[in-house]
């Protein structure tokens, strides 16, 4: 049985929502000496073998049988479609802007499991939570002018924007293929190997076919992509999955949204990247929507236990 946060959870999830947010900051400051579509393939390709060496040989997980011609190339197409729009992404607009729109993943997700399983019904509130999220991405995307670094024009960031948030339509779509096919029963490793293997086997002759192939191996790229192969795609999933094995996933799924409010306040201290008014206000509903829709169960944790306190305090 799944238990409520401790202070190791939440410490782990600290750490963890660290470490996702400074993933597109790692990105974006090697970007100029290698393309973040090879550096997707690449640090993707290696924990793919990471992942498949501890699940045979140290953990020894029984993966499910007939995944590799169904549920798994569906899996990895998805993830891999989503570090497309990713690594594209990041060539137009900001660290800080892709850190948030990425996180619109939850509302995507919500939708998609209405539609695919008749059991995630939304709620009138998760409703309303998507509904501050896309007010949120209107305002975002009335900014007067372009995110520093991201382009010289006007329409480049707009565009890098939009394809974060495809970036967080397709993560969305991979949790809906897996909770809706066969993966929901299988080993967390089997999952994200497939995950990892697809995006290797899909972006790299992408990046090869696009001429986006150009290494200029400095000590600040490999230390990036070893932090991106290593700790990012490699330990933290794995310590991801570990949680959600120990503790109930809504809690968690609370915490994560430390991620892009990391990934902002990184991408202004290390890139120096500017945050104006409207892309603050609109991450600010964006954020506070996707909240809503994630954390619908600790929402009706934390009102429960204000009304028993209220009805404590008036005896």
């Amino acid at each position: 049985m799944r238990k409520n946060l401790d202070g190791l959870a939440v410490s782990s999830m600290v750490l963890l929502c660290l470490i996702w947010g400074l993933q597109q900051v790692a990105m974006k400051s090697i970007a100029a000496d290698v393309a973040p579509l090879l550096q997707v393939s690449l640090r993707s390709g290696v924990a793919a073998v990471l992942v498949w060496l501890v699940s045979k040989l140290i953990v020894r997980d029984r993966w499910l049988k007939g995944v590799a011609r169904g549920a798994g190339p569906l899996v990895g197409v998805l993830f891999a479609a989503e570090f497309l729009f990713v690594a594209e992404g990041l060539r137009w607009t900001t660290a800080s802007h892709m850190a948030v729109f990425l996180y619109t993943a939850p509302m995507f997700a919500a939708v998609g499991l209405q539609l695919a399983l008749p059991a995630e019904r939304m709620t009138r509130v998760q409703w309303a939570g998507i509904a501050i999220a896309f007010v949120g991405i209107v305002v975002t995307f009335a900014g007067p002018g372009t995110p520093a670094g991201a382009g010289s024009s006007s329409p480049n960031w707009m565009f890098g924007d939009l394809l974060g948030i495809c970036g967080g339509a397709a993560w969305g779509l991979t949790t809906v293929a897996v909770r809706a096919t066969r993966l929901s029963e299988a080993p967390a490793t089997q999952t994200l190997f497939h995950q990892l293997a697809w995006a290797f086997v899909i972006l790299l002759p992408f990046a090869l076919i696009s001429g986006q192939t150009a290494f200029h191996g400095t000590t600040m790229v490999w230390a990036s992509l070893g932090f991106q192969a290593i700790i990012v795609c490699f330990g933290s999933y794995m310590a991801w999955f570990w949680l959600l094995r120990l503790y109930l996933a809504s809690r968690l799924g609370v915490l994560s949204f430390m991620s892009p409010l990391f990934g902002v306040a990184m991408g202004a201290l290390l890139l120096h990247e500017r945050l104006d008014p409207n892309f603050l206000a609109g991450a600010a509903l964006v954020l506070a929507g996707m909240l809503v829709v994630n954390g619908r169960d600790w929402l009706k944790v934390v009102f429960a236990r204000q009304r028993r306190d209220g009805k404590i305090g008036q005896v």
